[in-house]
């Protein structure tokens, strides 16, 4: 027997859902393809190839017996994955796909540009450093605060420490592409001093709601004030490096901050120590040697 859909409800759904995603204008040539592709994606996210549907009057398609099945089992399929995820982040909650992710992180960046919540650091900043990188990072990497480079260009990590971060991540046999670097606080603190107490507690919100809309399985804190932004203690990074932390269901090594490195360079080794470490948690292997 035939499964009757509503079809005007599934595409109104489905241009809805597209409309959280910042779609404004869907050319459509065929009101049947259009359709098509609402029951699609209303059902499952995956594509089921269950032949052409019939249609059963102006408002309704019914599609053929033997989907049926194939309908089900991709719904309890989707329902199981997401299930799994939900449990294995914990605090996350829902997994986001791709388009969700750079949505959410668009608005937040808007938030984040129209901040004013530390008088000082907006008053005296170029424009906000939010965050740049893959949606969907297996690392991220936590740094600080931007520096007059940083508060120049609206990117972090471009300056000198930026280009060893660069070094150590080629190190590491990995693309910065591939990954996801922000910092704890949005604005430059005039004359690149450390960030207050204060003004960290301001960003707060904004670095974990990325780190929770970005859903990374690792996260490289580097250096003291990411640490312990991040980790909400007062151990040195001395004491916390060499062993893993968990940050709702990321695991979390501590490091040098590359600006610490530059001033300290024998302190390299011990941040190649940490990220050796990394590496092989994440099941990468070493070719490089530390140089």
């Amino acid at each position: 027997m035939s499964n009757t859909i509503d079809l005007n409800k599934l595409t109104r759904q489905y241009l809805e859902s597209l409309g959280k995603f910042g779609v404004r204008d869907l050319p459509a040539k065929s009101g049947r393809r259009l359709a098509r592709l609402s029951i699609d994606v209303a059902l499952t996210d995956e594509v089921i190839d269950s032949g052409p549907f019939t249609h059963a009057g102006d408002d309704h398609a019914t599609l053929p017996d033997n989907a049926t099945m194939n309908v089900k089992e991709a719904s309890q399929k989707k329902a199981q994955l997401n299930e799994g995820v939900s449990a294995s982040n914990g605090a996350y909650g829902p997994a986001l796909d791709v388009r969700q992710r750079i949505s959410r992180l668009n608005e937040l960046r808007q938030a984040v540009t129209e901040c004013t919540r530390c008088p000082e650091l907006s008053s005296c900043r170029t424009q906000t450093v939010f965050g740049t990188g893959s949606p969907s990072p297996r690392l991220c990497f936590l740094g600080e605060g931007p520096g007059a480079d940083e508060d120049r260009l609206g990117e972090p990590f471009v300056g000198r420490a930026g280009e060893l971060l660069n070094r150590i991540i080629s190190a590491c046999e990995m693309r910065r592409e591939e990954l996801y670097i922000l910092n704890t606080v949005k604005c430059r603190p005039p004359g690149n001093r450390n960030p207050l107490d204060k003004e960290v507690s301001n960003c707060r919100e904004y670095f974990e709601q990325q780190l929770e809309i970005l859903q990374p399985e690792f996260i490289c804190a580097l250096g003291t004030v990411a640490a312990k932004a991040l980790l909400n203690t007062g151990e040195s990074l001395g004491r916390m490096r060499g062993r893993f932390f968990d940050w709702r269901g990321s695991k979390v090594i501590v490091t040098y901050h590359p600006a610490y490195l530059l001033r300290t360079p024998e302190a390299k080794a011990k941040t190649w120590e940490d990220m050796q470490m990394l590496m092989k948690a994440m099941g990468v292997e070493l070719t490089l040697s530390n140089s």
